[in-house]
């Protein structure tokens, strides 16, 4: 058996491909905090709600359709590690033109940490820089959320 070994042109490929297989007539739009909120809740699963925290992904075009929602990051009872990268490697991916972000407090607290606040200035600058709008950060609880841009937060 010949086992070949890399060479200095091996490489490897990436390729981009984005589809959506709902048609933009039936995608739902989104147009305040409120609906983001309602939009989150269905596709959160509420069985954890209460018990960790997680971290979701909303993405929108530029007729605030959504193209998706996307569950990132699990963490404990009281934080979740982030990586804005990963957050940013979606929206592109998806060709967003802005996006929500959402976690929850499994505390029932709805005021949002000193690290919230941080993380929400820190992914509102990666976006501006990509020319990708934060709508919104929100933190959620079954029956009601915390929305950051309601607050004048961003």
């Amino acid at each position: 058996m010949t086992v070949t070994s890399p060479t200095l042109f091996t490489v490897s490929e990436v390729e981009l491909v984005y589809r959506n297989k709902v048609k933009p007539a039936d995608r739902l739009k989104i147009m305040s905090p409120e609906n983001a909120y309602d939009a989150f809740l269905t596709a959160w699963d509420l069985s954890k709600i209460d018990l960790v925290e997680q971290f979701y992904l909303l993405m929108v075009d530029r007729a605030q359709n959504c193209l998706g929602i996307a569950h990132l990051f699990t963490g404990g009872t009281s934080s979740c590690l982030v990586d804005p990268k990963i957050i940013f490697a979606m929206a592109l991916k998806a060709n967003a033109s802005s996006i929500f972000i959402a976690h929850n407090h499994p505390s029932g607290n709805l005021n949002p940490s000193r690290a919230d606040t941080i993380l929400t200035e820190k992914i509102k600058a990666g976006a501006d820089i990509l020319d990708i709008k934060l709508q919104d950060h929100l933190i959620v609880r079954p029956l009601n959320y915390y929305s950051f841009a309601e607050q004048g937060l961003i």
